[in-house]
């Protein structure tokens, strides 16, 4: 399979309650679906026709065994998910209350495989070629995964597509400025950084939008984006900065809309679209998510995109 989009980082099962509306200790039943953000932004990429592939880690356990049938299922190449043996595959719940921002439970102790991804996981001749390389900030909250995820952006060279979702979740760090120290590194080797307010404040140290676009810009990123959310996306190259509308959805699930963006960002990165013409695009894709229960299961098609936006 000759890819174009590696992503690493999180995946889990994420179980989604049944019942709307009322926190999890009334919640009766759960749905099953896969999760984590550098896997859903891989069937994100594959639901638009992208061939790609997650380099992740599961346990050894049913739930390791369902990711892997459920990436094939989604076209995703499951041959980068290894196993580590003496650890379980992540679940996470989330209780649809509010349903715009569902507050999630990470059962990710001791710690999490996908956080166990070490030097001889990586395929490190895809690392260096594939047209576009995702990595995250969660990626860098432990090691060994830090110190592999450093060693695979020193060993691309900030070559083509290299996309940052700086995806910070204080679960996953001690205190922030250990969070800002870990993902700001980053920033110097990549080409693409994207977030929500919450985030480029951690990453850069500031929440406004234009003033954190342009320290994103001064390390070396070519194109910043930064999720407004009711406001939009300001998207800014060193050519000037842009805001796009939001597209207005009825809201059923907050969860998987931002992974959405991200699949329209890479598929937008690969076509060679301007800056605005991918963030229209990519809010889009995140708006359909948004009216849907579910991440991977309701990423949308080419086809589902474009109509609406028509």
């Amino acid at each position: 399979m000759n890819l174009e989009v590696l992503t690493v980082g999180r995946v889990g099962v994420d179980l989604y309650p049944e019942q709307s509306g009322v926190p999890l200790s009334g919640v009766r039943t759960f749905a099953k679906s896969l999760g984590g953000t550098a896997t859903n932004v891989a069937v994100a990429a594959a639901r638009l026709g992208r061939r790609s592939a997650v380099l992740t880690k599961v346990g050894r356990d049913g739930f390791g065994e369902y990711v892997r049938e459920a990436l094939r299922g989604f076209g995703v190449d499951p041959s980068h998910v290894g196993t580590e043996p003496d650890l379980l595959t992540p679940v996470v719940f989330c209780a649809l209350d509010p349903p715009a921002d569902p507050p999630l439970l990470f059962y990710r102790l001791p710690t999490a495989p996908d956080l166990r991804v070490r030097p001889e996981d990586v395929p490190w001749d895809v690392v260096r070629e594939v047209p576009l390389l995702w990595v995250t900030g969660t990626g860098v909250s432990a090691e060994p995964a830090r110190e592999t995820q450093r060693e695979m952006l020193l060993r691309r060279g900030r070559r083509g597509h290299t996309v940052l979702d700086l995806d910070y979740r204080p679960m996953f760090w001690p205190d922030v400025e250990t969070a800002r120290r870990e993902i700001g590194w980053m920033l110097d080797h990549v080409t693409v950084a994207v977030g929500n307010r919450a985030e480029v404040e951690v990453a850069v140290g500031v929440a406004d939008p234009e003033e954190a676009a342009g320290r994103l810009l001064d390390r070396g990123v070519e194109l910043a984006l930064v999720k407004k959310g009711g406001d939009g996306v300001l998207v800014a190259t060193r050519e000037g900065s842009w805001t796009v509308p939001p597209r207005p959805v009825d809201v059923v699930c907050g969860l998987g809309a931002g992974d959405a963006f991200g699949g329209a960002l890479a598929h937008g990165l690969l076509c060679g679209w301007d800056p605005v013409r991918i963030a229209r695009y990519a809010n889009a894709a995140g708006a359909l998510v948004a009216g849907r229960l579910a991440c991977a299961d309701a990423m949308p098609t080419l086809d589902e995109i474009e109509e609406f936006l028509s």
